[in-house]
């Protein structure tokens, strides 16, 4: 019913860019909030940057400055652009969106948390 796509990531020289971006699809009513985690090797999944679907955003302090989160309501799409990225943002970096989506039988409402596949980031010279 619905689905959650990544695309963007790659292997960048540190002081690079990436832009990642995420699009839902199905039977969406509303998306709320979007955003981004990642997690190295060895490491914990974190959050990287939320967003709400009114605009209002949260970044983790390492990437302060440096990401930008954004989402365009009407392509149902998140994105993250990332500068001067640096090694220790190596990571998969997942994206989720908050939907509520109709449900296939009768068309009600139901509400859920939906995750990507992950894209590699490799900050690496």
């Amino acid at each position: 019913q619905v689905q959650v796509v990544e695309s963007g990531g790659g292997l960048v020289q540190p002081g690079g860019s990436l832009r990642l971006s995420c699009a839902a699809s199905g039977s969406i009513f509303v998306i709320y909030d979007m955003g981004w985690y990642r997690q190295a090797p060895g490491k914990q999944r974190e959050l990287v940057a939320t967003i709400t679907n009114g605009g209002s955003t949260e970044y983790e302090d390492s990437v302060k400055g440096r990401f930008t989160i954004s989402r365009d309501n009407a392509k149902n799409t998140v994105y993250l652009q990332m500068n001067s990225l640096k090694p220790e943002d190596t990571a998969v970096y997942y994206c989720y969106a908050e939907i509520q989506y109709f449900l296939p039988h009768d068309s009600s409402l139901a509400r859920g948390d939906y995750w990507g596949q992950g894209t590699q980031v490799t900050v690496s010279s």
